[in-house]
């Protein structure tokens, strides 16, 4: 008859496995916006976003509400790897008038025993961070605002229901006045105990209450929670799961005994995961007819009744000619708590001890229940004698069944949940510290409007000094003249070549234009390398092999012997006079050919083509890759007269008038000015705006003092900019626990397209884990992942801002210029950087927008490159000259 009664308790690994499916669907409706009011599992929202990562030091103090007893305790908690944690406490009693009385009388009580705590241990002139464990159901809306659904466990006090807990309990500190407390978290027990057992051992993300009642949290990912605004980090759950089933999910596992349990339950039909049971009608029975022993020590007496979801009530009286039964506090079965996965709970004061009983005993012995009722309870302890001793072992191996792919750690807390409020507020008052440090240090690269308009000021002052024939010399924006006049009017045709030389590789291309109806622009092209030997080797090799590679261009596109006009972007520093000629004042970007420096480099490669007499080719026109971008762009859209590139490095061009260009005779039309805007700060005007991540960033470059402008918007520079920013927060203790890589000492280890991805990452921070990992960062955490990428955006958003910046000097120039109220201008632009970042370019253009609102500007992203441009320009410059013959 044993074995009838337990077979229908019996599940299958079938079964286990299809409960397992269920509650994840709860879990999921949970976690949704639109189906958590539906949910039994309701996931509620913690507000507690890290767990311990060791490093946290400090005086707290902890309030732990749970039942007629609560404690205060003094946690004092040693960081710098010691991680060492001294605890005192005392217990206080809640007079069952008071918890019965008014929500105000109750939270005064509380505040006396909280002074009277803080003075017997000689805090109370401090102020002390405090964490409160609140063991009730509550909303929590923030980590420091819990408002109560409904009291439960006996606790009837008015005027507390739908009030903020922790707003209330300030509210009587405030109204004692002798001292007081900084509340930082309130949290329940199922939390405290997860955070307890963190501080020992990191890797747990998950607490668990199996006791009285039973409950679980975990740290879940924030782009799955719903009902909170946000979606990068985590934050602990609090599922309570006990209503698992209340929906009617476990009605085909239910048997007689827990329908008959839950229908004389305070709460029939509810919480069917964790059966609670009635308050006693009757007073409990032993064989001595005393109470049953207390389960823990205390100065105060227990409590007087047996609030529902804290403990269970006694056994009823036997029916007659029975024997009586009584059962000991050792037959309770230890709280559990697990680590890497579970942690529990050992809820301070410890809960009452747990009698099981039948909620209908018989009336007489010849009840049809006779036989029934004593078999019942025979049953019932058995298996709760059983539970004590299996409880855990059955536990872990189902986990290991259920979850083969997991390998999860069990820690049994020892400390109950007030260490955990404790150590919620530690990690919250670290939070809040290394927060605000980090803060302060960023804020250094957080530019304001007042900032940014001064930049836009001081540019339009530098760019005025390059344009004048007195202040050149001395300016830091050259203005150069690049003998580009015109923009392209759609009336251009003809066969082209182009020749695009700016780094190790180059293309040869061939551009056909066609006017007319049907206007369009064709391309071939073929890239070729220039091997290394060559680019240090002389200036006639490096020539001459640039001109085979024409040749052989020419041969593959079948016009071998023809002299087309060529037009030559070239993208390192010149001097020009005219549109096709381009003195090189240095190399830079690795080449280093001998014979070149101080040379015209159409001049160059009209000698290595005349030595092969292969060929003939006009040089029409030398430009670089910025008035490139703009005639490319200026093809398609005529209202394009700005050309920007940001990149590895950055610079700007536009069409100035040329009265404005002292440079050069005339003053009739426009000329395309190269601005070499990278060297704008070279004489201090951005030195105000520096950081001292800029300046380390300078110093450490080949060219330290130049370029400043560029040093703080291109790709070349904002991963070193990063890399000095994380390397001052991990030396702080700010990052990475304070333990750095050597991978990251190592200079352009974090490379500018790191930022990109990083700001990119939509996969729950694993891009940016990857990354971390590459730099030898291999423990670090979800909380530094989400400081990097903070540091990203930070960095990235200031380089787009100083561009906007740039950019709105320019545009309200060319407005100025013109005499125009409102300007509508195309910018044409490249680069990778603009290209390639999720952000840039939306920065940009709001800034734009702010600083030039006069202007309305459309920035085009140029597809086919500055050897297009080239191409363009050599056809504009042909169309020009046809016109004047």
């Amino acid at each position: 008859q044993v074995d009838k009664y337990l077979y229908h308790m019996r599940l299958s690994e079938e079964n286990l496995m299809d409960v397992s499916r269920r509650f994840r669907r709860e879990m999921d409706k949970g976690l949704g916006r639109d189906t958590n009011l539906t949910a039994s599992v309701k996931m509620l929202p913690t507000f507690v976003r890290s767990t311990p990562d060791g490093t946290e030091s400090g005086d707290f103090l902890a309030l732990d509400l749970g039942g007629t007893n609560f404690r205060i305790l003094l946690v004092k908690v040693s960081g710098n790897g010691k991680q060492n944690v001294e605890m005192e406490n005392q217990i206080y009693v809640i007079p069952e008038t008071l918890m019965r009385g008014s929500g105000t009388e109750l939270f005064d009580h509380i505040t006396e025993c909280l002074a009277n705590f803080m003075e017997k241990m000689g805090i109370k002139e401090k102020k002390l961070p405090l964490g409160f464990t609140f063991s009730f159901p509550c909303r929590q809306t923030k980590l420091d605002e819990s408002f109560l659904v409904s009291w439960t466990k006996g606790f009837r006090a008015g005027g507390v229901e739908g009030k903020d807990v922790v707003g209330l309990l300030r509210k009587a500190i405030k109204k004692r006045g002798d001292f007081d407390i900084d509340i930082v978290a309130v949290i329940n027990d199922t939390v405290g105990t997860m955070m307890t057992c963190g501080y020992d051992d990191h890797h747990c993300e998950i607490g668990l209450i199996v006791g009285t009642g039973t409950n679980a949290c975990y740290m879940e990912e924030m782009r799955n929670l719903e009902l909170v605004e946000g979606d990068e980090g985590r934050m602990c759950v609090n599922m309570e799961w006990g209503a698992f089933g209340d929906d009617g999910s476990l009605e085909d596992l239910r048997t007689d005994f827990d329908r008959e349990i839950d229908a004389g339950s305070l709460n029939p039909g509810k919480q069917l995961c964790c059966c609670r049971l009635p308050p006693p009608t009757h007073p409990p029975f032993s064989a001595s007819s005393s109470p049953p022993p207390a389960p823990y020590s205390s100065p105060y007496p227990p409590p007087s009744s047996f609030p529902c979801s804290a403990s269970a009530p006694p056994l009823p009286p036997p029916s007659s000619g029975s024997a009586p039964l009584t059962t000991s506090t050792s037959s309770s079965p230890p709280p559990l708590a697990l680590c890497s996965s579970f942690a529990s709970d050992t809820t301070s004061p410890p809960p009452s001890p747990t009698y099981i009983c039948s909620t209908h005993p018989p009336s007489s012995a010849s009840s049809p229940s006779s036989f029934y009722f004593p078999l019942l309870l025979i049953l019932l302890l058995l298996l709760f004698f059983l539970l004590h001793l299996l409880f855990a072992r059955r536990l872990h191996k189902m986990v290991r069944l259920l979850v083969p792919d997991c390998d999860v750690r069990f820690l049994r807390s020892e400390d109950g949940s007030g260490k955990g409020a404790a150590m919620v507020t530690a990690v919250a008052h670290r939070l809040a510290e290394q927060h605000a440090e980090r803060q302060r240090v960023l804020d250094a690269l957080r530019l304001s409007r007042e900032q940014l308009l001064e930049v836009k000021r001081r540019m339009e002052g530098e760019m005025k000094k390059g344009l004048a024939r007195d202040t050149h010399e001395s300016a830091t924006v050259k203005m150069l003249p690049t003998y580009v006049q015109s923009t392209p009017d759609g009336s251009e045709r003809g066969d082209f070549l182009a020749l695009d030389l700016g780094g190790t590789n180059f293309r040869v291309l061939l551009v056909r234009v066609r006017s007319g109806k049907r206007r369009s622009v064709e391309m071939h092209n073929k890239i070729y390398a220039i091997p290394q030997e060559m680019m240090q080797g002389t200036g006639e090799e490096l020539f001459d092999h640039i001109v085979h590679c024409i040749g052989d261009f020419l041969e593959y596109m079948g016009m071998k012997g023809a002299s087309l006009p060529l037009g030559f972007t070239f993208s390192f520093p010149c001097h020009q006079t005219r549109l096709g000629e381009g003195i090189l004042l240095k190399w830079t970007k690795g080449f280093k050919a001998t014979g070149c420096e101080g040379e015209d480099v159409a001049v160059l490669l009209k000698d290595a083509i005349h030595r092969t007499e292969e060929f003939d080719l006009d040089v029409v026109a030398v430009v670089n890759d910025t008035v490139g971008t703009m005639m490319t762009c200026g093809y398609e859209d005529h209202l394009c007269e700005v050309g920007l590139i940001v990149g590895t490095g950055t610079n700007a061009c536009y069409m100035e008038e040329m009265r404005n260009v002292e440079l050069v005779e005339g003053d009739e039309g426009l000329m395309c000015v190269n601005m070499e805007w990278g060297a704008f700060g070279d004489c201090g005007e951005l030195d105000d705006f520096c950081t001292e991540f800029d300046r380390a960033v300078d110093e450490c470059s080949t060219n330290p003092g130049k370029q400043r402008f560029e040093k703080m918007i291109s790709g070349m520079y904002l991963g070193e900019i990063v890399r000095n920013v994380l390397l001052d927060f991990t030396a702080k203790g700010l990052l990475f626990r304070g333990k750095l890589s050597e991978r990251l000492k190592t200079r352009g280890i974090f490379e500018t397209k790191f930022l990109s991805q990083i700001e990119s990452d939509r996969l729950a921070l694993r891009q940016v884990r990857s990354i971390l990992q590459h730099l030898g960062l291999i423990s670090s955490t979800c909380d530094d992942s989400i400081l990097v990428k903070e540091v990203c955006t930070v960095v990235a958003r200031r380089a787009a801002q100083l561009c906007g910046a740039g950019l709105a000097a320019v545009v309200d120039k060319i407005r100025n210029n013109r005499g125009l109220q409102e300007l509508s201008i195309t910018v044409g632009v490249d680069g990778t950087l603009y290209k390639l970042h999720p952000h840039f370019s939306t920065v940009l253009k709001e800034t734009l927008r702010d600083l030039a609102p006069q202007c309305t500007v459309t920035l085009v992203q140029s597809e086919d490159g500055s050897g297009k441009g080239a191409a363009l320009i050599t056809a504009v410059a042909c169309r020009l000259k046809e016109g004047k013959k």
